[in-house]
C-alpha cells in the first residue's frame, strides 16, 4: 500500500513511520497544505490511501480534502483530528472525508482503520478490473427505476448515472438499495457500511446520508428516506413517474 500522510506535527509522522514500514508500507509525508495538494496533483493515481491532519499551516485540511476530491473522487481519505466537536468532523466527512480517527489517537487503531477502508476499497478496485474483462455489466439491484452494479461500482436513477459516488456513498447506498423499504437503524448501518464499531457516533451516517442525497437529487426524486427516531431506508416507488 502506498500511504500518503499529511500532518504538520513531526514527532507524529516520525512515529508513524515506524508503523508503516513495520506492516512493509510505502509512505511519505506532507507537512502542510500546499505542499500536500501539489504532491498529490502531481501523481493522483499512485495513493492508496491518504491521512489528512485537519490543523495544517497553508491550507487546512477541509481545503485539502475539497481539493483532493476534486481530483479523485475514490482514494480514500482518513482525517485525523484534534478538534472535539462534532461539528468539525461532520464537515470532514461532508468536505469528502471517508472515516476520522480523533488525536491523540492509538496508532494501533490508525492502522486498523486504514486496513478497513483500503480492505472495501480494493474490493471494489477487483470487482471493476473482472468487469472489464468480461465486457459486460451485472447489477446487483435492479429495478424499474434503479439500478446499481458493484462491478462498475455505478448506480443509475431513471437511466441517469449518480454523479461522482465516493466508496462509501456507493456502500451506503448497496447496503440500502439491496433491501429496499428495510429500515437499518443508524448502528447498523456503521457496522455493515463501516466494517467495525464507530463508538456510537452516529452522526457519520447522517453525514453520508447527506451528501449522498445531495448527488441523487441531482438525477431524480429522493430514494433515500428517514425513518425518524429509527433511521434510513431505500425506496424507489416514487421515481419513474
Amino acid at each position: 500500500m502506498k500511504i500518503l500522510m499529511i500532518e504538520d506535527n513531526k514527532s507524529v509522522s516520525e512515529m508513524m513511520g515506524m508503523f508503516f514500514k513495520k506492516e512493509q508500507w510505502d509512505a511519505s509525508f506532507a507537512y502542510d497544505g500546499n505542499e500536500a495538494v501539489e504532491m498529490f496533483k502531481s501523481a493522483p493515481n499512485d495513493w492508496d490511501m491518504i491521512t489528512l491532519d485537519l490543523n495544517l499551516p497553508g491550507k487546512d485540511g477541509m481545503e485539502v480534502s475539497s481539493e483532493i476530491r476534486q481530483i479523485s473522487k475514490t482514494v480514500p481519505i482518513i482525517m485525523l483530528t484534534a478538534r472535539d466537536s462534532e461539528s468539525d468532523q461532520v464537515l470532514g466527512l461532508e468536505m469528502g472525508a471517508d472515516d476520522y480517527v480523533t488525536k491523540p489517537f492509538s496508532p494501533i487503531t490508525l492502522i486498523a482503520r486504514i486496513k478497513a477502508l483500503h480492505r472495501r476499497a480494493q474490493m471494489g478496485t477487483t470487482s471493476s478490473t473482472e468487469e472489464t474483462d468480461n465486457q459486460q455489466t451485472n447489477y446487483d439491484v435492479e429495478t424499474g427505476s434503479f439500478k446499481l452494479s458493484s462491478s462498475t461500482r455505478e448506480a443509475y436513477l431513471d437511466d441517469k448515472l449518480i454523479p461522482d459516488l465516493t466508496p462509501k456513498e456507493f456502500d451506503l447506498l448497496k447496503t440500502l438499495a439491496q433491501k429496499p423499504k428495510q429500515v437499518f437503524p443508524r448502528e447498523q448501518l456503521l457496522q455493515l457500511v463501516w466494517n467495525y464499531e464507530f463508538y456510537g457516533d452516529e452522526r457519520t451516517v447522517d453525514a453520508h446520508i447527506k451528501k449522498l442525497r445531495q448527488k441523487i437529487e441531482k438525477v431524480g426524486p429522493q430514494v433515500i428516506q428517514t425513518v425518524w427516531g429509527v433511521g434510513y431506508k431505500f425506496d424507489d416507488s416514487k421515481a419513474g413517474d
